[in-house]
């Protein structure tokens, strides 16, 4: 599977998330997960942690473009782990939390046994609106077992490339099929969207039970 660098485009500029000589203001929250930068790649290394996150500053007012590229390194044997990229938040707090001031969620899940109706056993993805540090509701849920077969510890030893593009005015929001090389075909849904459109200063990767690294890089 091919690599992708890791970068966020914002109005046609690239700036890397994780080369930390060009890194922006960033926050390893705490109480939430143990995160290091190793080489070139960035990782959260608890696989117990459930509310794992960490912030980096990044004004967000105009359509956006997230690109960035994960791997596995473990905490799945239990049956349930996720992943997500928090956007748009206006009011990060720099701790472990639930919600993360007013800001969507943009999640990958895999749970065996959901504790929700509303979330699909096996893989998944979810979109949440955050309120507030603890207030969070479920928007909308996506069946993805599909994509299953992919879910082997072969594949596990690649790489992911994520490709999600939002438009901060309309609420649109394409996310890229990652098993399509060229990253060309993507699913696309809306965010229901205040007066005013989305606006926020920072973006939070985080993770529920998994260990995995960040990287750019092809």
């Amino acid at each position: 599977m091919k690599r992708l660098v890791l970068f966020l485009l914002v109005l046609g500029v690239s700036v890397s998330l994780f080369a930390q000589e060009q890194l922006p203001e960033h926050h390893f929250a705490t109480g939430s997960g143990s995160w290091i930068f190793l080489g070139t790649r960035l990782y959260q290394n608890d696989p117990d942690a459930r509310l794992a996150k960490m912030n980096v500053r990044v004004p967000q007012s105009s359509p956006m473009l997230y690109e960035f590229n994960v791997l596995y390194e473990g905490g799945i044997e239990d049956g349930h782990g996720g992943f997500g990229l928090h956007i748009y938040v206006d009011n990060v707090i720099h701790r472990a939390s639930w919600g993360s001031g007013n800001s969507w969620l943009l999640w990958l899940n895999y749970d065996e046994n959901p504790l929700s109706r509303d979330i699909p056993r096996g893989l998944s993805a979810q979109v949440y609106r955050s309120t507030s540090q603890i207030n969070m509701e479920l928007v909308s849920s996506y069946d993805l077992n599909h994509f299953a077969p992919y879910l082997t510890y072969e594949n596990f030893a690649y790489s992911i490339p994520f490709r999600i593009w939002v438009n901060s005015d309309t609420g649109e929001v394409r996310v890229y099929d990652p098993t399509d090389i060229y990253l060309e075909r993507y699913y696309y849904f809306n965010l229901p969207l205040a007066r005013g459109g989305l606006r926020g200063d920072w973006v939070s990767l985080r993770t529920n039970g998994l260990r995995l690294s960040f990287a750019m890089g092809l």
